[in-house]
């Protein structure tokens, strides 16, 4: 498996929902799956099968989430300047066409959500800009065709 940048916060959350699969989420499961053996014939018992399935996703999140940290590299505070887009910083942007301007953090592909404008590294845009400065104009391949940005700004992302 190949190494995945996180932000030091990507990787607290990582950690936490780690912690509450195995903690909590498995001692549910196990009690879920004690709870419907007592209804007796588990061949036709559908309680029983949703608590297995349920139990087999929570162990396939479990090891994907140990891959994950394993091979997690956390880019640390004083390799983000603020002078050029790298993972961890916040970039302002103007879509050269439309006038429109957009805010996005940049973040590892693991803790992308683009609904609160965090974008992937690895995205078509977190790709185009990485590396360049505030003022510079930048050319995105996007399925319908090239957009052009401008960055109006990148400042460190804040913890929240």
């Amino acid at each position: 498996m190949e190494e995945i940048l996180l932000t030091q916060e990507g990787y607290e959350k990582l950690q936490e929902e780690l912690s509450n699969l195995i903690n909590v989420k498995r001692r549910e499961i196990a009690k879920k799956i004690k709870a419907a053996r007592e209804f007796g014939d588990i061949s036709e018992n559908s309680e029983y099968d949703d608590a297995k399935n349920e139990q087999a996703f929570i162990e396939g999140r479990i090891k994907e989430i140990e891959n994950m940290l394993r091979n997690a590299r956390i880019v640390k505070d004083d390799e983000i300047t603020g002078k050029t887009v790298s993972l961890g910083t916040t970039v302002g942007l103007r879509e050269l066409e439309t006038g429109d301007e957009f805010s996005y953090t940049i973040v590892g592909s693991v803790e992308s959500d683009p609904l609160n404008f965090k974008i992937s590294n690895e995205s078509p845009i977190g790709k185009a800009i990485l590396g360049h400065k505030k003022g510079d104009v930048v050319k995105v391949e996007v399925p319908s065709g090239i957009m052009e940005f401008e960055i109006l700004s990148i400042e460190k992302s804040k913890k929240e």
